[in-house]
């Protein structure tokens, strides 16, 4: 068998083999050096996220060198006018008819780079980067190319848009496999109006109707026209199941009009994530949504609490996930509610109140403690190590991944032994199944040696701050030795010193190569 796959008698099950290295380059690469069979298939594979990929400039060479004879005689000229002399190499394939992700802010990073390389006059430096950047995207749509992603920077289709919507209508294959698309940076700054942004996103509705992910930056200004455009593409869908909108800029009040347009996807949405709103106003659309099972709100504008519970009590919810992250003031009367509504289908907590202390913190324990007992995810902050905070954490016998940020303390109300004694209580009660334990931004850091001597939780992640303490060093190598659990202790100030001594016990790794989060 391993014969025929050589000689490429089973295609079909070689680049099935092959796509499932996607993320594997150095393998693809070997790959491509086995046979002109395994060249073809691995080839189209490593370029199809070049831009992410290949950070060497050099790659938009091998781009150029595609070009028609035209553009190319026309491009070459106008690098001669600015005192560059370059050759582009010749190509066995047409690398640009692979591409499958493009991001246009990174493919202006690499064009600029190329330009640097090239040690490209100033003068001249804006002028060839948009012609270069026009040349391009003109050829990926031409090539016969279909994207998969697309992640649309506004800016970098300055002065060049109308170009880019004629040659999109006459090559719609282009976007019609696309299944995630990213809109960002739709400023009033922009040199293009607002008809020529509009044209263009109505294109993409006509084009992209099978999305799973659409991510929408709200504009910084707000004009009818655009919105409706906006909401054209959310319609247009056939299946949409994430969904994630940014508003940076306060427009609220004129978000509704997009927040409903998710109605027309009711029976396929599975995540919604908004930044910027009113609370009210999301749980008004999502109410009865059969498949909906994450809420990611952040930057939250808090609402009646009469008018949610109206709403609260008429609808149902399939809630799994639920998040929210504020710093323009917790609002726990809300929370309390959705989260009694949620109930025990409740899996993932995470509730991140930027700079503000969570208010009514006794209701919100007991709530989630009375309510939640499915969790295996929980982030809170702010609310110490109170007999209730750990009956809280007690109760929840399902529990798996863990983190407590900015823990609070008030020092003049608790004494150190009295502290040190919470820790060693706080320690005996995790539960059995808990994996992961991230206390990088909590005051436990200073505890590390009674935490962890007094833990029988089988960890296999540990997220701290530091380890600069022999102490502590010494409870971290008794803790793997006695729980034979722990892989991997993430850490945000890494000491080479001690990461030598841990060899053999615990990989000590920066914490946000393990970090876990919602």
């Amino acid at each position: 068998m391993a014969s025929k796959m050589l000689m490429g008698d089973m295609p079909e099950l070689m680049e099935n083999i092959l796509n499932n290295l996607n993320k594997e380059y150095n393998s693809l690469y070997s790959c491509a050096l086995v046979s002109r069979h395994w060249c073809k298939i691995s080839i189209p594979i490593l370029w199809l996220d070049a831009f992410t990929l290949y950070q060497k400039p050099l790659i938009i060479s091998e781009y150029l060198s595609s070009l028609g004879k035209d553009e190319k005689i026309g491009l070459q000229f106008m690098l001669k006018a600015c005192k560059i002399n370059t050759q582009f190499p010749q190509t066995i394939f047409d690398y640009a008819n692979f591409l499958k992700v493009l991001d246009l802010n990174l493919l202006k990073c690499r064009v600029e780079e190329w330009l640097i390389f090239q040690q490209c006059p100033k003068s001249f430096y804006n002028l060839l980067t948009f012609t270069i950047i026009k040349l391009l995207i003109k050829k990926f749509i031409e090539s016969g190319a279909t994207l998969q992603e697309l992640y649309l920077d506004f800016p970098v289709l300055d002065e060049i848009q109308p170009e880019i919507c004629c040659s999109l209508e006459q090559n719609m294959q282009f976007l019609s496999r696309l299944q995630e698309l990213s809109i960002s940076s739709i400023s009033f700054k922009s040199n293009f109006n607002i008809e020529s942004v509009a044209t263009l996103l109505k294109i993409l509705g006509k084009a992209a109707t099978k999305l799973s992910t659409l991510i929408i930056e709200v504009p910084d200004y707000y004009d009818p026209q655009l919105f409706h455009s906006l909401i054209y593409i959310i319609n247009a869908q056939k299946q949409l199941k994430q969904f994630y909108m940014f508003d940076a800029y306060g427009f609220s009040e004129n978000l509704p009009s997009i927040i409903s347009a998710l109605k027309s996807q009711k029976q396929s949405l599975q995540e919604v994530r908004i930044y910027g709103c009113k609370f009210t106003e999301v749980f008004k659309v999502l109410t009865n949504f059969e498949n909906l099972e994450t809420l990611y709100m952040g930057g939250c504008k808090f609402s009646n609490n009469t008018e949610l519970s109206k709403i609260l009590e008429k609808n149902f919810y399939k809630i799994k996930t639920f998040k929210v992250a504020t710093n323009m003031g917790f609002d726990t009367l809300n929370i309390v509610q959705c989260i009694k509504k949620f109930g025990s289908l409740l899996q993932r907590l995470k509730l991140e109140a930027k700079g503000e202390d969570i208010l009514e913190k006794s209701l919100l324990l007991e709530t989630i403690k009375s309510f939640c007992p499915n969790i295996t995810f929980l982030y809170i902050r702010d609310l110490g190590l109170s007999t209730q905070f750990q009956e809280l954490i007690g109760n929840l016998q399902k529990l798996q991944f863990f983190t407590l940020h900015n823990l609070v303390y008030v020092l003049d109300e608790i004494t150190e032994e009295e502290l040190r004694r919470q820790v060693m209580q706080f320690a005996g009660i995790l539960p059995s199944t808990l994996q992961y334990l991230d206390i990088m931004h909590s005051r436990l850091n200073s505890y590390i040696d009674i935490l962890l001597n007094n833990c029988n939780a089988p960890l296999k992640k540990l997220i701290i701050s530091h380890l600069d303490d022999e102490k502590n060093a010494k409870a971290l190598i008794e803790f793997s030795i006695r729980k034979r659990t722990l892989n991997y202790v993430g850490v945000y100030d890494l000491n080479d010193n001690f990461k030598k001594e841990m060899e053999g016990y615990v990989a000590l790794v920066p914490y946000y190569n393990v970090v876990v989060g919602l």
